[in-house]
């Protein structure tokens, strides 16, 4: 069954930004069509993936990544994670907070004060998902993915993958007008309370980065 068939069978209406999304990249058409039919397994996705054509894609439409690629200095990983940690801490939120680079590695992981194991995989999942599907989806704070899992027929699957979490508390260093790492932060009483306690992470060393 065809991605269009499927969509048609489900009564699913798409912006005309998402079908350009998910039919510039193959393996995001084949799994989503795969979750709304329940006919494939992983390994049958990649598969058909390998055996998709490319398609041709509109000089005029923004391209999913950039070839700029910046690496985020440890010693500006460590300044912004201890702002978000100490701004939380002023407020009373006892937090961890983890910068993740583009690779999907933790970078720097800050555990304040009192603050619970699970804060550790909150703010790296947090943090984990601006870098891996913001560049893709065009986010650069994990609440604007919190707000696209309520709008989205796609963005609900999405958060189910391994270390993705829809829920605010991560923000986008960015250089260039590219995502170069993100500052994830989970302990709060509320995702945008971690959020504010990012931002202001984010804020402390953003003058430092290229422009």
């Amino acid at each position: 069954m065809t991605l269009e068939k499927a969509l048609r069978t489900d009564n699913v209406h798409i912006t005309g930004r998402w079908k350009s999304i998910f039919m510039k990249h193959p393996l995001l058409n084949l799994l989503s069509a795969s979750l709304l039919v329940g006919l494939a397994t992983p390994s049958t996705v990649w598969a058909q993936a390998q055996a998709a054509p490319p398609t041709a894609v509109s000089s005029s439409q923004p391209s999913q990544t950039t070839a700029y690629h910046y690496v985020l200095p440890l010693s500006l990983s460590l300044e912004a994670a201890t702002e978000a940690v100490r701004v939380c801490a002023q407020h009373g939120y006892f937090v961890t907070a983890t910068v993740v680079d583009m690779d999907g590695v933790p970078q720097v992981a800050l555990r304040g004060d009192g603050a619970t194991i699970h804060t550790s995989e909150s703010s790296f999942d947090k943090a984990y998902t601006v870098v891996t599907l913001g560049p893709i989806f065009d986010f650069d704070t994990s609440s604007k993915f919190f707000e696209m899992v309520k709008t989205s027929p796609y963005a609900p699957a999405l958060a189910k993958m391994h270390n993705v979490m829809a829920l605010p508390g991560a923000v986008a260093f960015k250089s260039k007008n590219a995502i170069v790492g993100a500052l994830g932060v989970g302990g709060a009483p509320g995702g945008d309370k971690d959020e504010v306690c990012a931002q202001a992470g984010v804020a402390k060393v953003a003058d430092r980065l290229p422009n």
